[in-house]
C-alpha cells in the first residue's frame, strides 16, 4: 500500500440510539466524542440509528407479505380455480 494515501484505520465503539447496545470494531469514521470501553482504554463513540440488535431482519421481528404468483392472481381475478 502507498503510504499517505489511506485513511487512518482505528477502534471505535459504535451505540445504536434506539436501544443502547455499543460495539467495539475496527473504522475509518472518527468523532469528536469518546467514550471508555470496558477494558478501560477510551474510543471515539459513533452513534448509529439502526444495527443488528434493533433491526427488524436480525431481531426476526421482520413481517413478510405472502406473495402471490401471476398464475395465482390471474386465476383468483377470473374465479378460475387452481388444478
Amino acid at each position: 500500500m502507498k503510504k499517505g494515501i489511506h485513511p487512518d484505520y482505528h477502534m471505535v465503539v459504535f451505540e445504536d440510539s434506539s436501544t443502547g447496545y455499543k460495539f467495539l470494531s475496527g473504522s475509518t469514521a472518527t468523532s469528536s466524542e469518546t467514550v471508555k470501553w470496558e477494558d478501560g482504554n477510551e474510543y471515539p463513540l459513533i452513534r448509529v440509528e439502526v444495527s443488528s440488535d434493533s433491526h427488524p431482519f436480525y431481531t426476526g421481528k421482520q413481517k413478510f407479505n405472502k406473495a402471490d404468483g401471476a398464475v395465482e392472481r390471474f386465476n383468483k381475478k377470473y374465479g378460475l380455480k387452481n388444478n
